[in-house]
C-alpha cells in the first residue's frame, strides 16, 4: 500500500480541521457564556451535517470520474482529462484563497464568530437554525476544500481517505486540548508551518493539472488523426514544451523517496517547460502573497473553557 499518498491529505485535513475546530469551539464557548447550552445540539448537528455534505459532494465527483473512465463514448477519455483539469484548477483556487484569506483574517476570527453567535441568539425561535447554519457553513467549507483536493489529486483507493481521517482525528484532539482542557498551543506558528506544507502540496496540483490538460490534447489527437501534427508523431507531450529533465532512472517518482517527493512537493521524474513555468509562477504569486501576509499579527486564542 502506498502510504505516502496519505500524507498530503493528512496535512490538508489537519489544517482545515483545526480551522473548523476553532469555529466550533468558539461557538460552544459563546453559548456557555450566554447560558444557552440548550443550543449545543444545533452545533453538533451542524458539524455532522457539514461532514456528511462534504463526503457526499466528494463521492459524487468521484463517481462522475469513474463513469467517464468506464464510458465507451468516443470522447470520454478527453472529457475525463478535462474534468480533472477543472477539479485541479478549482482546488488550487479554493485552497490558495483559503490560505491567504485565513492568514489575513485570523486576528478577527474570534470577534467575527462571537458577533455572529450574538446575532443568532437575538433571533429567538430561529436561534437554533442560525447557530446550525453558522457551524454547517464553516465545516462544509473546510470539508469541501479537502474533498476537492482528494478527488483532484488522487485515484489511489482508500489510502488518501485514511490520511484524511487521521488528520481530522488529530484536529479534533487539538480542539479538545484548546477548549476543553485549556492547553496553550501556539496556533500562529502551527498555521504558518501548515501553510508552507499546503503551498508545497498545492503547487504539485499545478503540475498535475497541466499534465491532465496535456493528456486531454493527446487523447484528442488520437481520436482525430488530422490533429496529430499539433502534438507530434510520438505523442509524448503536446502542450508542455521541451523536456527539462528525465530522472526516471535515478529518482523515479513511483519508488521511495521519489514517490514521497511527488506526493508532498509535486516532484515529477519527467518535467517539462510549461510545468516548470506554472510551478514557479504559483510560488511567485500565491507564495509571495502568503509570505507577505505573515507579517500581519494573527493572534488566535481559545475562548472560555468549556465544562
Amino acid at each position: 500500500m502506498n502510504w505516502s499518498a496519505a500524507l498530503p491529505t493528512f496535512f490538508i485535513t489537519l489544517r482545515e480541521g483545526v480551522e473548523a475546530a476553532l469555529v466550533v469551539g468558539i461557538v460552544f464557548a459563546c453559548l456557555q457564556q450566554a447560558q444557552k447550552q440548550v443550543l449545543n445540539r444545533w452545533v453538533y448537528l451542524g458539524v455532522l451535517s457539514g461532514i456528511l455534505a462534504s463526503f457526499g459532494f466528494g463521492l459524487l465527483i468521484h463517481l462522475g470520474l469513474k463513469g467517464l473512465q468506464t464510458s465507451d463514448q468516443l470522447y470520454a477519455p478527453v472529457f475525463k482529462q478535462l474534468f480533472e483539469v477543472g477539479l485541479g484548477v478549482i482546488a488550487i483556487a479554493m485552497l490558495s484563497w483559503m490560505l491567504i484569506w485565513m492568514t489575513k483574517q485570523a486576528r478577527f476570527l474570534k470577534a467575527e464568530i462571537e458577533g455572529s453567535v450574538k446575532s443568532a441568539l437575538g433571533q429567538d425561535s430561529q436561534a437554533g437554525w442560525a447557530i446550525f447554519s453558522l457551524v454547517f457553513i464553516a465545516v462544509f467549507r473546510e470539508g469541501l476544500e479537502t474533498a476537492l483536493f482528494i478527488v483532484a489529486k488522487f485515484q489511489e483507493g482508500w489510502t488518501p481517505i485514511f490520511g484524511a481521517i487521521s488528520g481530522l482525528a488529530i484536529a479534533f484532539l487539538i480542539g479538545i486540548l484548546l477548549f476543553k482542557w485549556s492547553v496553550r498551543i501556539n496556533l500562529k506558528q502551527f498555521f504558518q508551518v501548515m501553510g508552507v506544507f499546503l503551498l508545497m502540496i498545492v503547487s504539485g496540483l499545478v503540475i498535475s493539472a497541466l499534465h491532465h490538460l496535456d493528456a486531454a490534447a493527446i487523447a484528442f489527437s488520437y481520436i482525430n488523426p488530422e490533429a496529430l501534427g499539433i502534438c507530434g508523431d510520438q505523442n509524448t507531450t503536446c502542450l508542455l514544451g521541451s523536456q527539462i529533465w528525465d530522472l526516471s532512472t535515478t529518482l523515479p517518482d513511483r519508488q521511495f523517496p521519489g514517490i514521497l517527493l511527488k506526493t508532498l512537493f509535486g516532484y515529477r521524474q519527467k518535467l517539462y517547460l510549461v510545468q516548470a513555468i506554472g510551478y514557479l509562477s504559483f510560488w511567485a504569486i500565491v507564495g509571495g502573497l502568503y509570505f507577505r501576509s505573515l507579517n500581519q499579527p494573527t493572534p488566535l486564542k481559545p475562548a472560555t473553557k468549556l465544562n
